[in-house]
């Protein structure tokens, strides 16, 4: 449950990065941030799937 939570946090913060470097016209960022959020949203998807949420044991 804590890797699906920490996985939500990096992904809402990369979220707020791509917003951050549209408004200041960054594309490096623009790349990166869009980039992790792609990567860590697939994680949380993923890991939400699999484990399901409360942890099914």
């Amino acid at each position: 449950m804590g890797l699906v939570i920490i996985f939500s946090l990096v992904t809402l913060l990369a979220l707020f990065g791509v917003i951050r470097s549209l408004r200041e016209k960054n594309i490096l960022g623009l790349l990166f941030g869009l980039g992790t959020a792609a990567v860590f949203g697939w994680f949380t998807i993923m890991t939400v799937l699999h484990h399901g949420y409360p942890v099914a044991h």
